[in-house]
């Protein structure tokens, strides 16, 4: 009985992916996509603009929105919803064109309806193991908001309460429910 291999995707092939609106993300070998929807896209826009607005005027780093890709350590290459790269962490303060090698200070991941619980967790521990300080995990459908530092230090939020910058952000606030 044969069996067929299937060669292991490139950061090229991800580079050669439709502009279909849809995200995609090269992990352990493989494509994935992840369509987000017209809501997600709103919140994403919606929390970016707030941080971008905020680190801009206190001089804190850099914003970007989905279609950043982050080469992690292990190889894959993460597209957080939005990330936050402080300042001084990008050898000369230069962006670079490609993907950037280095892990965001924060990933927000906006949850999808597609999204499964399992897959979302995975993402969450990669970003801590390569060294993101902060994640926050939004989950419109039920109105609420995960907090990472460690998956041992998560804090639940509901709408009344904040997306809280701490130590990545100092002073950025937002509640939750202004941005759903």
């Amino acid at each position: 009985m044969a069996t067929t291999t299937r060669a292991r995707a490139t950061e090229a092939d991800l580079l050669s992916q439709p502009a279909d609106g849809s995200k995609y993300e090269l992990v352990d070998g493989e494509i994935r996509v992840s369509p987000g929807g017209a809501r997600h896209g709103h919140i994403e826009m919606k929390l970016g603009s707030r941080l971008l607005a905020f680190a801009t005027t206190h001089q804190l780093g850099h914003v970007f929105g989905s279609s950043v890709g982050f080469r992690l350590p292990g190889g894959n290459v993460r597209s957080p919803d939005v990330s936050f790269v402080s300042a001084g962490r990008f050898p000369a303060e230069k962006i670079p064109d490609d993907f950037a090698d280095l892990a965001p200070d924060l990933a927000v991941e906006v949850v999808s309806p597609g999204d499964r619980a399992r897959q979302v967790l995975d993402k969450v521990g990669e970003y801590l193991d390569a060294g993101v300080r902060l994640v926050w995990v939004i989950d419109p459908k039920k109105a609420k908001a995960v907090a990472y530092r460690s998956l041992s230090d998560a804090q639940e939020l509901g709408p009344q309460e904040a997306l809280k910058g701490g130590d990545v952000l100092p002073g950025f606030s937002c509640r939750l429910q202004d941005i759903l």
